[in-house]
């Protein structure tokens, strides 16, 4: 692990660091043998586009209809404070989590922190080196939590990429102290089937549980064996940190035949991604409820014993649904918003030929009690705006907005940028705000944009895979109430209770 707590001396010694370039130069030269790519998983160079593509683009952008590259825009209730852009960690920025003044920011290489008491001037506190795509990031008290979903040589913050057929070959959580921010250490591992593309913490006073993502196995890995049909379950003592290990894997899509019960995705299902685990989960322990999105369906299921989930129901969609990627929960639990990362997040999906239910939202209401509770259909969200051919968009990470009697949420659509909205009518979801960025280039297709936005005390923030860290303010009546709502830590897989 390297830490790089001074932003001006890292760049001299990352001038000269040789090993260290190295290593970056590593990960960046080969897709992970292990998982199913994500934007980032792996380089995604540009894409060519038609020259009639190319050519609509920069029409679009002569007339107005869409920004021209780096040319910011956003509705009238939605003004840009800052942004940070990237640093010492030049990977692909991933996930976002909060504690008091600090964000944690996820980048393929590591993670930085940035002291966020002045929302209009956040400042860099410590960046650490420790690459293994996607570092998918939270934190709970003293701890913080990075998920890796790449082959590793080993479990170190020095690791090289190696084939996942090799069997000394590593993936899975690691576990970091940050009770000094400024110099985050690293203290254990555990290795996962499968790695960890992302994980959801259930923290209990004594231990923190956490319910590891992950998928797309081979007969060809030793670690990571079909068939894949469930979750891993670590417990992290809070005061021996060393000693997280995996105290299960519940299987969630029970079923005959090598794959399991879960979605067999093509020829069947056309176009549907098949089920060999979960890609995202989010859980609400205020109601020891979870929802599950996980490549082909989506489940909602009981974590009153943490250690042993139960599945309540399970939904496919496979008219319009092609990977069920993350899952949100309104605060009265009658509703889950379930979204689609049509294309994996690298292809150009907010467009008219595409429509305005593929690489959507779905929202469905959860009706019954207890056991007998189910979920059902009631519409789609979309971003109404048109983006261009070179930029991929689609639906990705978002937050509630904590207001009592509505839903409301924040979310990202990578170049579609930030969209803020409503889902209080199910049947009737509408944008009231957004925000984004032209697109990388008007000739071909780079992933960038806002990989999560999500709401934390009064402001907006947004990870964006190519240009940093920025800070959004919403001025609008029907999100006001929400600034008097103040939290001391978010993960926004692990929803709070907002009015307790």
């Amino acid at each position: 692990m390297t830490l790089l707590n001074n932003p001006r001396t890292r760049r001299r010694r990352f001038g000269v660091g040789a090993a260290a370039l190295g290593l970056i130069a590593a990960l960046f030269s080969a897709a992970p043998a292990g998982a199913t790519p994500d934007p980032g998983d792996s380089p995604a160079a540009p894409k060519s586009v038609s020259k009639s593509d190319a050519a609509d683009a920069k029409a679009a952008i002569k007339s107005g209809q869409i920004p021209a590259p780096d040319e910011i825009v956003h509705s009238d209730n939605i003004k840009h404070l800052a942004n940070i852009p990237k640093d010492a960690l030049p990977g692909t920025n991933s996930d976002l989590a909060f504690q008091g003044k600090y964000a944690f920011a996820g980048n393929y290489d590591g993670f930085r922190i940035f002291d966020i008491s002045n929302p209009k001037k956040p400042r860099t506190v410590s960046q650490v080196l420790c690459p293994g795509s996607q570092n998918d990031i939270s934190v709970s008290g003293n701890l913080l939590f990075l998920s890796t979903d790449s082959s590793r040589s080993d479990n170190s913050c020095s690791s090289t990429t190696q084939p996942a057929t090799e069997k000394a070959s590593w993936e899975g959580m690691k576990v970091f102290d940050i009770s000094d921010k400024a110099n985050p250490k690293y203290v254990s591992a555990v290795e996962t089937a499968c790695g960890s593309h992302t994980h959801t913490l259930v923290p209990e006073k004594r231990d923190v549980y956490v319910y590891v993502s992950s998928y797309s196995p081979s007969a060809t890995f030793p670690d990571c064996q079909p068939p894949h049909d469930g979750i891993s379950i670590i417990k992290v003592p809070r005061k021996a940190p060393q000693k997280a290990a995996v105290v299960d894997f519940p299987v969630l899509f029970p079923g005959e035949g090598p794959d399991g019960g879960g979605n067999p995705g093509g020829p069947t299902n056309p176009g549907v991604s098949k089920t060999t685990g979960c890609h995202d989960i989010t859980v609400l322990p205020s109601k020891d409820l979870a929802a599950g999105a996980c490549m082909g369906d989506g489940i909602l299921f009981s974590i009153k014993n943490p250690e042993k989930p139960k599945v309540i129901d399970q939904v496919q969609d496979n008219k319009n649904f092609a990977f069920w990627h993350s899952a949100t929960f309104n605060q009265k639990a009658n509703k889950v918003v379930f979204t689609d990362e049509l294309g994996g997040g690298g292809a150009a999906t907010c467009d008219e030929a595409t429509g305005p239910e593929r690489g959507a939202n779905g929202i469905y209401d959860v009706t019954g009690k207890g056991d007998k509770r189910k979920l059902v259909f009631k519409s789609y969200y979309k971003i109404p705006r048109h983006q261009a051919a070179t930029e991929n968009c689609v639906a990705h990470n978002g937050s509630l907005i904590p207001v009592k009697g509505k839903d409301l949420m924040v979310q990202a659509w990578y170049q579609g940028g930030v969209s803020v909205w409503d889902f209080t009518n199910s049947s009737k979801p509408k944008e009231i705000g957004y925000f984004e960025r032209g697109p990388l280039s008007a000739d071909t297709l780079q992933t960038g944009g806002s990989w999560s936005a999500y709401y934390y005390n009064g402001y907006v923030y947004s990870n964006d895979i190519a240009k940093g860290f920025d800070v959004l303010k919403i001025d609008d009546k029907r999100t006001a109430p929400a600034e008097r709502v103040r939290m001391r830590e978010l993960n926004v897989q692990t929803q709070p209770d907002y009015f307790d």
